[in-house]
């Protein structure tokens, strides 16, 4: 198997569902219908909460839920991600008149995938865990009491699950699939949809000078997750990968200053200490591309 080969015959079966209707004026109506549903739905989720809490609690989980630096407002952040996927399913019944499920490719070998690619990321995640180095620049803080840590975990892995899944749905579902079937370069429904990912982490007041090489990462994130569901014909293994890697990031280790409230340790450095999370970025990269290649062995493509 060479690392470079670009054989992408599944990718054909995969857009295949949204060939009925694929117009451009449909897909670009399509993008500005999705956001103005996240938006609305957004709106209910809050206006929800607005009528079984008090104001001022609402107030205070709306203002965690920016940073997620508790774990009520990480579980907002996740769920909140979570209607971007229900804004892509509804656009595609209403737009495009297909069923939601032809977003992610034929179900149960995107469920079969999705397990696999998973198990094959948590092993190499041990592996990462277990070789030195065994720090991270520093000595691991714990950010909260194991008890409660594993009282949270089991609706911090659905949340994150959730959150993971709607991005790839929308990025790598939609996007991708309205792309592809009007253009037959992958620099255009690759680079595209990884283009809008990466600028989604643009963090300009957090990260600081780090701010576009975090938007590189996730660029180049969203293109081999592309390249993933353009072999594998699905979004299991593309959902596998970005869930087990948020699942790390979020759950397991976290930074102090930004989406730590469900992490059981802090690194000893923030988004704010440029010079340290410069030094640590390539190592992100190494570990993107690793994860990569593990996902293409366990499907064997």
């Amino acid at each position: 198997m060479s690392v470079w080969t670009f054989d992408y015959y599944p990718h054909a079966r995969f857009i295949a569902p949204a060939q009925g209707a694929a117009q451009l004026w449909r897909f670009c109506f399509g993008l500005v219908l999705a956001a103005g549903l996240f938006l609305a739905l957004t709106q209910v989720l809050f206006g929800t909460l607005f009528q079984v809490m008090e104001p001022g609690a609402v107030d205070a989980i709306m203002e965690n839920g920016q940073t997620g630096q508790t774990a009520t407002g990480m579980f907002v952040l996740l769920f909140q991600l979570g209607l971007l996927g229900v804004s892509a399913a509804l656009v595609v019944i209403m737009v495009h008149k297909r069923r939601p499920l032809t977003l992610i490719g034929e179900p149960r070998l995107a469920l079969r995938q999705f397990i696999v690619v998973a198990t094959a990321m948590l092993i190499l995640m041990a592996a990462i865990w277990v070789l030195p180095p065994y720090d991270m620049g520093g000595p691991l803080e714990r950010n909260m009491a194991v008890g409660r840590w594993l009282l949270l975990l089991p609706v911090a892995v659905v949340a994150v699950l959730i959150q993971s899944g709607a991005e790839e749905v929308f990025f790598r579902g939609y996007i991708q699939q309205q792309l592809a079937v009007r253009f037959r370069s992958p620099f255009i429904w690759m680079i595209v949809p990884a283009t809008l990912f990466g600028m989604a982490h643009y963090l300009p007041d957090s990260a600081g000078s780090n701010a576009w090489t975090i938007v590189a990462w996730a660029t180049l994130f969203g293109i081999l997750m592309a390249d993933l569901t353009a072999r594998s014909g699905t979004l299991g293994p593309a959902i596998a990968v970005h869930f087990v890697n948020n699942l790390s990031a979020m759950v397991i280790t976290s930074v102090p200053d930004e989406m730590s409230g469900l992490a059981l340790f802090v690194l000893p450095f923030g988004l704010a200490d440029e010079a340290q999370m410069a030094a640590w970025l390539p190592v992100d990269f190494g570990i993107m591309f690793v994860s990569w290649l593990v996902a293409r062995l366990a499907i064997r493509a």
